[in-house]
């Protein structure tokens, strides 16, 4: 398995590429600051292992742009509950908080790189907080459901079609989730069932 470590940190991306030295069964391919300073050699990474102090929308793009490339994410990071939430949004497979020992970052890479998710224990309950929903996008939830399109649940809420759009964009934006069938799982689990 290629990997790329990407930190704007010396002694992380220094200590990293030591560990990654020590599992044969994973390669380094490049090392570097910045996405733009490993991209000649990115291309070749399956897994981009990535510390980058950045702001929630700027870490939650980049990560974007690398899944569009074609590469596994792992985001490292003490950083708070947004930006976990964000960077696994954007499609970041894995994410490890900073105390994470090296064994644990080594099987992040290594279940990350086969097409699962890792998420650490010290992170993991940042993804398990519920967003907040307004009373409007509860409402649109509960009649998705309930199985209605867009044009019925405007129709029924005496809104225009483009501002259920407006609020179901909203809705993912908060969740990550687009698709009906995922929309309605999630309206489910926290409890918004349909009602006439």
């Amino acid at each position: 398995m290629r990997i790329a470590v990407i930190g704007d940190c010396p002694l992380f991306r220094y200590g990293v590429s030591r560990l990654i030295g020590t599992a044969p069964d994973l390669h380094l391919v490049v090392t570097a600051p910045s996405i733009q300073a490993a991209d000649g050699g990115l291309h070749r990474a399956d897994v981009v292992l990535m510390d980058l102090q950045q702001s929630p929308p700027r870490l939650a793009a980049t990560v974007a742009e690398l899944r569009e490339r074609g590469h596994a994410v792992i985001v490292t990071s003490s950083a708070a509950q947004i930006d976990a939430a964000q960077a696994i949004r954007a499609g970041a497979g894995g994410y490890l908080s900073r105390q994470a020992e090296g064994e644990e970052l080594l099987t992040a890479i290594r279940v990350v790189g086969s097409g699962r998710s890792y998420v650490s224990g010290p992170a993991g309950h940042l993804l398990e907080e519920s967003p907040r929903f307004t009373d409007r996008e509860q409402d649109i939830l509960r009649l998705v459901v309930g199985g209605a399109t867009d044009q019925e649940i405007a129709d029924k809420l005496c809104i225009s079609k483009h501002t259920v759009q407006s609020h179901l964009d909203r809705i993912g934006e908060k969740t990550g989730y687009r698709r009906r069938s995922d929309l309605t799982r999630l309206a489910i689990e926290y409890g918004l069932t349909y009602r006439e």
